[in-house]
């Protein structure tokens, strides 16, 4: 741990407890353990690195050459797929020496691994890719209008060999499965334009935490890869740290996939069972009494309303602590509730801690995490935020230690 007392937990039995359940829930499909973004705030190497020693061959994604060049050494058997594709000729060769399988969808990523392996003189169909089509994201991906092309440039790239097809869907937190439905089936034309040139991926996989642990989702997968002899891969994220996503009426998600369409979906009621993983820490390094209409904080926007007890944190925005749970959020302190007082600042925080007799300097101090029966989490942050949980686990900086605890 460094010399500022602000730190996170990471537990290594939860995690694997998840991805345990997760492995169950998805049934007949593969997993691909999404640890990109620095395993979403909880340490990439670590994470991944839990994860190979219980599955030496998992596939695990990441965004880009750099982050799956990490995972590689402490993952060396293990399928690393780079979500984010490779840039130029030196991350293609890095990620041939890497043994990383690229995502694709334009056509410069395939000159510049058919380069890369051209210089290498690696033999035909050495370097296997995920072709990525755009359903309705308009963000990665090949559109359908310009598949044939990109199709033709595939084949005439003698090293790359088409290992799998992908897409990403974009509402599959809601119940309503129209909208990913007409996603699939865009979906669905792409595979049968790319089987139609002769090509046959191996893995088929679309859909994240939402379509794992809804129902009919991992089955609706294993339908549309078996239409095409592959194998189904789904690939959760925010699952797998503990976080089940809140499925919504007012949007569409992914339901299961039959001859008559694709219908809607309920949430499965395992999602419960998921822990989260990391728990964020800090202590008590101040404590002094203040007076009714002394003020707490820039701008002064506590003011004192009595006779009042003020602790402070030494943790702020600059390690990742959201400035808007300014004056909104809690803490915990000897297993109660104590609401920030004022404004979050930089490197530091003041709580209100009048109402928790005996507290005091070096005290335990949770941000995120449990302590008795109290618990505060991500999706907490999130709620006072107005944001999503995974940019507040993204978020805590990369200063904040990251411990692995057993």
């Amino acid at each position: 741990m460094g010399t500022r007392p602000v730190w996170t937990e990471i537990s290594r039995p939860r995690l694997l407890e998840n991805y345990r359940l997760l492995l169950r829930l998805a049934g007949e499909a593969d997993l691909l353990a999404i640890v990109k973004a620095n395993a979403y705030g909880h340490s990439v190497l670590s994470c991944a690195g839990t994860i190979a020693a219980e599955h030496p061959t998992a596939w695990l994604g990441v965004t880009g050459v750099e982050e799956g060049a990490a995972v590689r050494s402490v993952a060396p058997q293990a399928r690393i797929l780079i979500m984010g594709s490779v840039w130029g000729r030196a991350e293609a060769e890095a990620a041939i020496a890497h043994r990383l399988t690229p995502v694709i969808w334009e056509p410069s990523q395939i000159e510049s691994l058919q380069s890369a392996a051209r210089s290498r003189k690696l033999a035909a169909g050495s370097i296997p890719v995920h072709l990525e089509i755009d359903t309705g994201m308009s963000r990665q991906g090949v559109r359908l209008d310009a598949l044939t092309p990109l199709l033709e440039s595939l084949t005439t790239s003698l090293a790359l060999y088409l290992e799998g097809g992908m897409t990403h869907l974009h509402s599959p937190e809601a119940l309503d499965g129209r909208a990913n439905a007409a996603q699939l089936e865009q979906f669905v034309t792409a595979l049968d334009t790319i089987t139609a040139r002769g090509l046959r991926p191996e893995w088929v996989h679309a859909g994240n935490s939402a379509t794992v642990l809804s129902q009919g989702g991992a089955a609706g997968m294993v339908q549309i890869a078996g239409r095409y002899g592959a194998k189904a891969m789904l690939r959760p994220g925010l699952a797998l740290y503990g976080y089940a996503p809140r499925f919504s009426s007012a949007g569409m998600s992914l339901g299961g996939f039959s001859s008559a369409g694709f219908g809607g979906t309920e949430p499965l009621a395992t999602a419960h069972l998921l822990q989260p993983v990391l728990s964020w820490k800090t202590r008590i390094v101040s404590l002094r009494n203040v007076q009714p209409g002394d003020t707490a904080g820039y701008c002064a926007t506590f003011k004192a309303g009595r006779v009042s007890r003020i602790a402070l944190l030494p943790v702020g925005y600059a390690d990742g602590l959201n400035r808007l749970l300014s004056n909104r959020g809690s803490v915990l302190i000897r297993c109660r509730r104590a609401p920030i007082a004022g404004r979050i600042s930089m490197d530091l925080t003041t709580i209100d801690v009048t109402d928790i007799p005996g507290v005091a300097i070096g005290d335990e101090v949770i941000l995120i995490g449990e302590q008795g029966r109290e618990r505060i989490t991500a999706w907490d942050h999130a709620d006072f935020a107005g944001t999503i949980p995974y940019e507040i686990l993204c978020n805590i900086a990369a200063r904040v230690p990251r411990i692995m605890k057993d």
